[in-house]
């Protein structure tokens, strides 16, 4: 039986050829940072309960600042004042609108809505993990505190400032090229060789307890791989066109990201082994 996400999938990304996801003159350089975040031993160190919830109540950081990411690009990709004007690249427009239907108010198979970070705290309620952290930093922000405010927050791990911090700092460069491609190379490109090792570790965990988790993570694998990383690799190669200095920037931006996300992974890592 095809579920109601599934349907709607079908209707709002259809399928497209490799030919059409390809994105010639594709010049981002992201040295061995890449292949350094994939083969990181935070993943298999992940391979038991009371480890899953520790990642969780990490990695839900990297939850949260990706939606941010993702609205900074579709403030520069599209129109989000008013008055309303038409923003320079339709297609571009199109594609991050897509991407942010999906990330901030995907369907879920009860046939209701919520974004991937909500998800993820229903998750981490299911498999009681502490997220009171992360929901002190949502509500001081909903009151109007600022966001170095929030994160000055004692119960902020350093680590999760850190990288939260490394994130805002690309989007307040303003450049559209720098955002994309963190968002691009430091998350969608990578996420789904990440998730799917932890998938694999949840196979045989209690459903009720791990289930809200595994479908998160496999429906990152499926937006991420499928769809939305080749249209971000699409988006990368419209900004930086044929020039070089953009290509150098967005690379360098690039390998930011993961090098902020490793250094993390390294701080999750250690704090495992510490409580081991």
């Amino acid at each position: 039986m095809t579920s109601p996400a599934s349907a709607e999938r079908a209707v709002l990304h259809p399928q497209v050829s490799e030919s059409e996801h390809a994105c010639p003159g594709n010049l981002i350089e992201l040295g061995d940072s890449r292949q350094r975040l994939l083969t990181h031993r935070l993943y298999s160190m992940v391979d038991r309960p009371e480890r899953i919830r520790q990642f969780m109540e990490a990695h839900v950081w990297a939850v949260w600042d990706f939606q941010s990411l993702l609205k900074a690009m579709q403030r520069h990709l599209s129109c989000v004042d008013v008055p309303w004007v038409p923003s320079p690249d339709p297609q571009a427009r199109r594609l991050v609108n897509e991407i942010v239907l999906d990330e901030e108010s995907d369907l879920l198979p009860d046939g209701t809505s919520a974004s991937h970070f909500e998800l993820y705290l229903k998750s981490m309620a299911a498999a009681g993990a502490d997220s009171r952290a992360i929901e002190r930093v949502i509500s001081g922000l909903t009151e109007g505190q600022s966001l170095k405010t929030v994160l000055s927050d004692e119960a902020v791990p350093a680590a999760a400032r850190a990288f939260v911090n490394q994130s805002f700092s690309i989007i307040a460069s303003g450049s559209p090229h720098r955002i994309v491609a963190a968002f691009t190379y430091g998350r969608e490109d990578v996420i789904p060789d990440m998730f799917r090792q932890l998938v694999s570790g949840l196979a045989e965990q209690e459903p009720s307890v791990w289930g809200t988790y595994r479908y998160y993570l496999q429906r990152h694998i499926e937006h991420d791989d499928e769809h939305h990383a080749p249209i971000c690799r699409r988006i990368v190669a419209g900004l930086c066109g044929q020039d070089p200095v953009r290509w150098a920037e967005a690379s360098e931006t690039a390998r930011l990201a993961l090098e902020a996300r490793i250094a993390f992974w390294d701080a999750v890592a250690e704090q495992i082994e510490a409580s081991s």
